[in-house]
């Protein structure tokens, strides 16, 4: 029997409090590995995290605090 499965395999906080994201897209044979891909993206403070996987959201409820989503948008806006 066939199964694919989507699993965020790793979470990474960077120096400026984005959260880096993968998920493994995996499609298992009779519970073996025949073959996986990779997605990643970023959620950023103050993005709205409300549909990522529960693991991603409490990371972000953490590390998204109000100092941190500040001073990421003053880092933004003083960007050429």
């Amino acid at each position: 029997m066939l199964t694919k499965l989507s699993v965020v395999d790793k979470t990474e906080v960077i120096e400026n409090g984005c959260v880096q994201v993968r998920t493994a897209m995996r499609v298992l044979e009779d519970g073996k590995l025949l073959s996986q891909s990779f997605h990643r993206h970023v959620v950023a403070p103050g993005q709205d995290y409300s549909q990522e996987d529960t693991k991603v959201q409490a990371i972000c409820a953490a590390v998204h605090t109000p100092e941190v989503i500040a001073a990421y948008q003053a880092s933004i806006q003083s960007q050429p």
